[in-house]
């Protein structure tokens, strides 16, 4: 799969965009998924949807998709609305073998995708000004993987990188479209409130 992945372009002017996140109950051996639709360009909350299913991938890093990847996708799958774009908390080409989860998703859904994730797994980045929208390319030995995106004045970057069908600049760009004067996505921030109300009523279920 990996050799079939497209790293250019991405879409224009995205009407729908949707964020996906995952939550474990680790105790009962379950994984929760969420996903959520937004509009472009207000960002309004259009559709949402869950799942839940038993972990039956151990952790292996590297290979989350493969833990994470069946709740995620089924969550995705019970949304009416085919977005234009996913954003995923996790990351897509800055990963060990150039496919983590939102290459992975992206490229079975064949959706565009990026991934947007709070922490780097691989690569190192230069200095990064302080301004909202100041990038710096992160580099995994000597290849360009994704970039530490400032998307507030001081505060931590996160980190992008395109998924899949989602060029470099263009991850850029589509990323901060979906900022709500928050640090991270306002698609991924969302499903992430969503995955742990999930969690949380079904442990008192």
């Amino acid at each position: 799969m990996r050799s079939r992945l497209l790293v250019a372009g991405g879409p224009r002017a995205p009407r729908l965009v949707a964020g996906a996140d995952v939550a474990y109950a680790k105790e009962r051996g379950r994984c929760y998924a969420a996903a959520v639709v937004l509009s472009l360009p207000d960002l309004r909350l259009v559709e949402e949807a869950g799942a839940e299913r038993a972990v039956e991938f151990p952790y292996v890093p590297g290979l989350l998709s493969f833990r994470e990847g069946p709740a995620v996708l089924a969550a995705l799958g019970r949304l009416h609305q085919r977005p234009d774009l996913i954003m995923f908390d996790a990351h897509g080409l800055a990963h060990p073998r150039r496919f983590g989860l939102a290459s992975h998703l992206g490229y079975l859904l064949d959706i565009p995708s990026i991934g947007c994730a709070k922490s780097i797994l691989i690569g190192e980045h230069g200095p990064l000004a302080p301004e909202a929208g100041s990038t710096a390319w992160l580099v995994d030995r000597g290849e360009r993987v994704g970039a530490a995106l400032r998307t507030r004045p001081g505060v931590r970057p996160v980190y992008v990188s395109p998924g899949y069908r989602v060029g470099f600049r263009q991850m850029i760009r589509l990323t901060m479209m979906t900022l709500g004067g928050l640090r991270v996505p306002e698609p991924t921030r969302l499903a992430d409130i969503l995955v742990a109300r999930l969690k949380r009523e079904a442990a008192t279920a």
